[in-house]
């Protein structure tokens, strides 16, 4: 019996495994890294070919995979985000498509100088080298990571969570197909072959200095589990508690439009609206409309004692809701004196990820974009746009929220690093 075989039976081989998965990573790491972007984007059109070609088979996988977890007692909210159908499988083969067409940042010259000695200084993009991916629920996530480290030339290890691990499996291989009609090594995009959850553990030790950067994706639990015990860097986001804040300047219909579809549109992605804030000065024409618009959609609203009275249907807030991603259809309200007021909110509940302003007023917009201290920050615009896809890079591998190398959305440029090279006629320093 093989060890990944013996690995999926549960058995002492995982680190066995895990560490050979770890060298065969880094050798196709060191392929990558010099491989032309003709021979790269070879590989992501078969990709895109195989991806189309494999639909049905995909969803078949997945159908099995929402089934399980189904039996199991899983939320409406865990189920859409687990589930594939024709349309997002081919969203999935559209965005492979962008990624295909964006420039290689691998060897992109960002900036170029000539010292007084002669010397010219390049700064030059470079890859990070084997790159980490651990994730729940979304299975598409394997074809976004998979796709993005092969256009910048990394390697990447899978380890998706054991709800999806059918559809995972059946993604792969549509991957893998396209690696090989390349002549690009197959370890360049690895999944991790076992529902084991100690392959977690592995990873975050960087198996003995394979790994070279983790990207956790997922809900709170698993991205705190990794910024607590990864011995390697991190890019992550604890949570999405994302606000819109319906200011006095708002126009009620744009308001009206923007907060359902930042709630309603997919309430389990972490760009939705989990708190809605509105303007004390607005609170008498805006307040009543919006509510009620957000549970005749069947969303549960929870709100201060201003929101209840606006509607007999709200349920009261607790402190624990305002630092709540619900990843569900439930929304937190208040009422606020002011922009000063909601981002002192956001300052206190917010997680650095997205929030929003409503407003015709440019000076409060202005105000809010310039304060708030998160990676996405919107003007007359949902939150759902916080996504890779929506930026324009094809796909996104996680919305950074630290301030350290990558932050919002972590496209193929963010997954580069870079190096100086230095062009010299025989200079010695003095």
């Amino acid at each position: 019996m093989t060890a990944s075989l013996k690995a999926i039976d549960g058995s002492a081989d995982l680190p066995v495994l895990m560490n050979d998965l770890a060298r065969s990573a880094r050798a196709a790491a060191r392929a990558l890294a010099v491989a032309p972007t003709a021979q790269k984007n070879r590989a992501l059109a078969a990709m895109e070919r195989a991806i189309r070609a494999g639909t049905p088979a995909i969803l078949a996988a997945n159908a099995e995979d929402v089934a399980e977890v189904r039996s199991n007692g899983a939320t409406s909210a865990f189920i859409d985000r687990l589930t594939l159908t024709e349309a997002r499988v081919h969203a999935m083969a559209d965005g492979i498509r962008v990624i295909h067409d964006i420039a290689d940042p691998v060897g992109a010259v960002t900036e170029s100088w000539q010292r007084p000695n002669g010397m010219t200084i390049e700064r030059v993009r470079v890859p990070l080298g084997v790159v980490a991916v651990i994730f729940e629920s979304r299975p598409n996530v394997a074809a976004d990571a998979g796709v993005l480290c092969l256009k910048s030339g990394n390697a990447v290890i899978l380890r998706g969570g054991s709800d999806s691990f059918r559809s995972c499996r059946a993604i792969h291989e549509c991957l893998v197909q396209g690696l090989r009609e390349a002549g690009l090594p197959e370890a360049a995009i690895t999944l991790v072959p076992t529902r084991d959850r100690a392959a977690v553990g592995l990873l975050l030790t960087g198996l003995n200095g394979g790994v070279d950067v983790i990207v956790p994706r997922g809900g709170k639990s698993l991205v705190a589990r990794v910024e607590a015990e990864a011995r390697v860097p991190v890019f992550a986001h604890l949570e999405g508690v994302n606000h819109t804040y319906i200011d006095h300047a708002a126009k009620l219909d744009m308001a009206k439009s923007i907060v359902l579809n930042a709630k309603m549109r997919r309430p389990g992605v972490c760009g939705a609206t989990e708190t809605l804030l509105i303007d004390r000065a607005v609170a008498g024409t805006h307040l009543k409309p919006l509510v009620e618009m957000l549970i005749d959609a069947g969303c549960e609203v929870r709100g201060d004692a201003a929101v209840q009275q606006a509607d007999a249907r709200v349920k009261p807030a607790t402190d624990e809701d305002w630092d709540t991603e619900y990843e569900d259809a439930i929304i937190s309200a208040r009422v606020v004196d002011g922009v000063d007021d909601a981002l002192a909110h956001i300052r206190d509940h917010g997680s650095h990820h997205t929030d929003a302003i409503v407003t015709e007023d440019v000076a409060v917009a202005a105000k809010f974009l310039n304060e708030v201290d998160s990676a996405i920050v919107l003007h007359n615009a949902s939150t759902q746009f916080a996504d890779g896809g929506e930026f324009g890079f094809g796909a996104e591998i996680g919305i950074a929220t630290g301030k350290f190398h990558a932050r919002g959305p972590v496209g193929a440029e963010q997954l580069t690093s870079f190096k100086y090279r230095i062009h010299g006629t025989g200079q010695t320093r003095p």
